[in-house]
């Protein structure tokens, strides 16, 4: 058995990270910059203690597989050391690819996904360790001929989503987001090469779904929560538009670059070292010292959202499960023109509308399975006597500033 090193997770309590290569990519500097990319964005502006990072979550999820791979193994499930070592470098490095402040700027700064980042990250790190995360990208993009190990890093019911409930019902306080996570590893097992969960834990399974849900509207798309973020992207907006106006705008030398050009995947593709270079060397820090930079910047508009950001003066948001009457949205929009004697140009900074939707769970595609006493495997919309929500929730909104307040 490889010797360990030890952490005191506030979540777990004492977890490992195995010596070797495990313990060489989490001391690589590209995983070590998760430490400087919050979890969950701006969320500790509406719970003070949500300021844990991605750096967090990729230790926990590591935790949850090695706990899931012994609960397999003790069933008879055959998982070899290689297998299981891939499993865990996979679950590792799956946000890899995150961006500053997670998903808020995934579309803002990059149009890249971070999944498609995650795989390149992997593939240059496979790269430099002479092959042995080979077996790894090939779980994590389903390419394995065990399905379960992929369902364990990404499906319905993959380590990401427990452990991420989890830590984030615990820095959050929000207790709804609690879920009975090692009862739910304790109850998987594999059939027919896809992963199960014994009936016997079919309770646990419906109160993660419920505990999704009650976190996504109470957390993350609190409306608070999701102004800041819209806050956000208009700025890093705003100062793209500046600088390609020719405006002077000071940022990082690693935002500056991507303020200056939009960034495809073909990009990564041709030229898949230098710009994951560039890439690797931006976090929080950059866009937080660009806010402080912007505060009395001489354009009205990146001035006022960057204050507004960093001293909390938050736009008003409205949630309808209707689209907006046309009319109301130009009577905001001539108000605020009003109050900032601004022209027409300002209105995609200044009022921001669109829609957010979740569905706590999805029946059309790779359902929980359940196996039951009996031998039979149902998906999980066959197995429950509680009307599982799989019903796609739209909220549309409507987000502006304040009234009384520039």
């Amino acid at each position: 058995m490889k010797h360990k090193k030890i952490l005191n997770d506030p979540v777990y309590g004492f977890v490992s990270i195995p010596y070797g290569i495990i313990f060489e990519l989490v001391e690589h500097p590209w995983f070590q910059r998760l430490r400087r990319i919050k979890q969950t964005s701006l969320t500790h502006l509406v719970y003070p203690g949500a300021l844990h990072t991605r750096f967090h979550h990729a230790l926990g999820a590591l935790h949850l597989m090695q706990q899931a791979i012994e609960v397999l193994r003790s069933k008879g499930i055959e998982i070899t050391e290689a297998e299981g070592e891939a499993a865990c470098i996979a679950i590792l490095l799956h946000d890899i690819g995150h961006g500053p402040f997670s998903h808020t700027l995934e579309h803002t700064l990059i149009n890249v996904h971070h999944e498609a980042l995650s795989i390149y990250f992997m593939e240059a790190l496979n790269e430099s360790f002479g092959g042995q995360l080979s077996q790894a990208i090939a779980i994590f993009k389903d390419e394995y001929p065990k399905k379960f190990l992929h369902q364990l890093v990404s499906g319905q019911l993959d380590m990401d989503r427990l452990d991420y409930l989890n830590r984030d019902s615990f820095f959050t306080g929000v207790h709804e987001g609690v879920i009975g996570y090692d009862r739910i590893i304790k109850m998987l097992s594999v059939h027919q090469g896809e992963l199960v969960v014994e009936e016997k834990g079919i309770y646990s399974i419906e109160k993660f779904l419920i505990a999704r849900r009650l976190m996504y509207w109470q957390v993350y798309l609190h409306k608070t929560v999701l102004s800041a973020e819209l806050m956000l992207v208009a700025v890093l907006k705003r100062a793209k538009e500046l600088v390609r106006a020719s405006v002077d705008v000071p940022a990082s030398p690693a935002l500056n670059f991507f303020l200056q050009q939009e960034i495809s995947e073909s990009d990564f593709e041709q030229n898949r070292n230098a710009f994951l270079a560039r890439f690797a060397s931006l976090d929080d820090f950059d866009i937080t010292f660009a806010l402080k930079t912007w505060y009395e910047h001489p354009d009205r508009i990146l001035s006022y959202l960057s204050k507004g950001l960093l001293d909390r003066k938050l736009f008003r948001l409205e949630f309808h499960y209707f689209p907006f009457a046309a009319d109301y949205v130009a009577q905001i929009q001539e108000q605020v023109l009003a109050i900032f004697g601004e022209n027409e140009t300002a209105l995609p900074y200044l009022v921001l509308k669109g829609s957010e939707s979740n569905s706590a769970y999805r029946k059309f595609k790779d359902e929980i399975k359940i196996l039951h006493k009996n031998g039979k495997v149902l998906p999980m919309s066959e197995s429950s006597d509680y009307d599982i929500q799989s019903k796609e929730v739209v909220k549309y909104y409507l987000c502006y500033p304040k009234m009384d307040k520039k």
